[in-house]
C-alpha cells in the first residue's frame, strides 16, 4: 500500500483543477500545467481535493499510484509558488551575468560560455557569484540548473566551480613533499 498515494492532494488558494479522463489540468497565478496519467490509476476531484486510486492490485498499478500523486502535488506547487534552484560560483575570476536571454559565464576557460535560457524558465544573476533558476516545471528547472553546473563542476582540491547553494564538496588533500 502506497503511503504517498494514499494522501489526497489539497489544492492551494488560487489554484483550480479540472479532470477529464486521465488528464488533469491545473491553473494558478504562475501559469497552467497539465499531466496525463496512465490507465492504471483513477483520478477524482472533489471540493478542491484530488485523490488517486489504483485500478487493481498489480505491481504497475501500485507504482503508478504513488508516482501520479507526486506529479499532481508538483503541478499544484508549480502553478501556485513555482520551483527555484540556487547556484553558487566559487573561484578567482569566475562570474556570471545575464544579457537578455543569454547567461554569460566566465569559468576559467579561454572563452566566455554563453548559455541560452530555454522557454518556461527564468534565470537571474543577482550577484556575480550567484545564479537563480526559477520556473513552474520542477523537472525543467532542475535540468537547466544541472546543465549550468555541468560547465564547471566543483573540484575536490580547491573547491572551485559551480555548486548548488548549500552543497557540500568533499575536499581532498593535495600531494605532500
Amino acid at each position: 500500500m502506497s503511503r504517498i498515494g494514499k494522501k489526497p492532494v489539497e489544492l492551494p488558494k488560487g489554484v483550480s483543477a479540472s479532470v477529464s479522463g486521465q488528464t488533469v489540468e491545473m491553473k494558478g497565478p504562475k501559469g497552467t500545467r497539465s499531466f496525463t496519467a496512465t490507465d492504471d490509476v483513477t483520478i477524482t476531484l472533489e471540493d478542491n481535493v484530488v485523490t488517486v486510486k489504483p485500478r487493481g492490485t498489480s505491481k504497475r498499478a501500485r507504482q503508478q499510484w504513488g508516482m501520479t500523486r507526486s506529479m499532481l502535488e508538483n503541478l499544484a506547487v508549480g502553478v501556485s509558488e513555482g520551483f527555484k534552484k540556487e547556484l553558487e560560483i566559487q573561484g578567482v575570476g569566475y562570474r556570471a551575468a545575464m544579457q537578455g536571454n543569454v547567461l554569460k559565464l566566465q569559468l576559467g576557460y579561454s572563452h566566455e560560455v554563453n548559455f541560452e535560457v530555454p522557454a518556461g524558465v527564468t534565470v537571474t544573476a543577482p550577484k556575480q557569484t550567484e545564479i537563480v533558476v526559477e520556473g513552474i516545471d520542477q523537472q525543467v528547472v532542475g535540468q537547466v540548473a544541472a546543465n549550468i553546473r555541468e560547465w564547471r563542476r566543483p573540484e575536490p582540491y580547491k573547491g572551485k566551480g559551480i555548486r548548488y547553494k548549500g552543497e557540500y564538496v568533499f575536499r581532498k588533500e593535495g600531494k605532500k613533499k
